[in-house]
């Protein structure tokens, strides 16, 4: 039940369900959670009134961020970072932006892709290995914990 409640708490402010005003919320502390729901014993829902809405928005002036994530490609492999395969897109969004060259790779996808997504150790992230090879020991369970907040 936990995990449905977190579930529809992710997804619901993707469809514009829930919101709330992001001037409300404490962005020091990530990840930023919900207020507690309130619980019901009324059966009848049209005798219950629903919770407050709840999302997290950016802040106004927030910079928009694009972060490329490409599996199985060397970091100087693109023309934005002097290899020889070309990626005019590419090229142009890194010259009006920033270009990140300090980042770790671990020379596996998936903890690759766990690593970029949370800023954090993969092992931190329980991503130690491929998710196929995820085991129940820490570090390598494939779960990320909730004391882990991805970027996005």
């Amino acid at each position: 039940m936990k995990r449905l409640v977190t579930c529809l708490l992710l997804i619901l402010p993707l469809l514009g369900v829930l919101k709330i005003s992001s001037q409300e919320i404490n962005r020091e502390v990530l990840p930023i959670l919900p207020p507690p729901l309130p619980t019901y014993s009324e059966l009848d829902v049209r005798n219950t009134t629903p919770p407050t809405p709840f999302s997290v928005t950016a802040p106004e002036n927030a910079p928009n961020v694009v972060v490329v994530l490409i599996d199985d490609l060397g970091f100087g492999a693109t023309t934005a970072y002097g290899g020889p395969i070309n990626t005019p897109t590419m090229d142009r969004l890194s010259k009006n932006g920033l270009r990140y060259n300090n980042f770790h790779t671990t020379a596996l996808c998936s903890p690759t892709r766990m690593a970029i997504k949370t800023g954090r150790n993969h092992h931190t992230c329980n991503t130690g290995s491929i998710m196929e090879t995820a085991t129940a020991y820490p570090g390598n369970s494939g779960d990320l914990p909730n004391s882990v907040a991805p970027l996005a």
